[in-house]
């Protein structure tokens, strides 16, 4: 089985986000890092060389693979400020509705700038998706 190549490391959360070229992106980044904080109680992590994490989750498939991953996370790409959503965006249909401007892939949202989406909305739906992971690995 291939192992990940993304993993956790000691990394600074700061000086990443610190470097971020677009200034917005950059506010943007630590205010999704603060939000982050505050639900999962979590001290940041640097995953591989760009991902933000927050909170530990080991997963397992069907098919046997298995690792770990984070609960929660963002990187503040050059297209758009990843969201890292882990139980899958879709899953969140009735919140989705009212988020806001959003693109979106099976686990992570794609938002161009924090003043387009609802972050009342956002936090419910970190919070949801955490507690669903939570309550599938007992």
């Amino acid at each position: 089985m291939a192992e990940l190549k993304t993993k956790k490391n000691d990394g600074s959360v700061e000086a990443f986000l610190n470097a971020v070229d677009d200034e917005q992106k950059r506010a943007d980044s630590f205010t999704v890092l603060e939000l982050m904080k505050k639900i999962t109680g979590a001290e940041p992590k640097m995953w591989g060389p760009s991902i933000v994490g927050f909170g530990d989750h080991h997963y397992k498939y069907a098919s046997g693979r298995e690792g770990d991953w984070f609960l929660t996370g963002f990187s503040p790409r050059k297209q758009a400020l990843t969201l890292y959503i882990m139980d899958y965006v879709e899953k969140h249909g009735n919140l989705l509705a009212d988020l806001g401007k959003y693109k979106n892939g099976k686990g992570c949202l794609y938002v161009k700038r924090l003043s387009d989406i609802d972050m009342k909305v956002l936090e419910k739906l970190i919070y949801e998706s955490i507690e669903k992971l939570k309550n599938r690995n007992q």
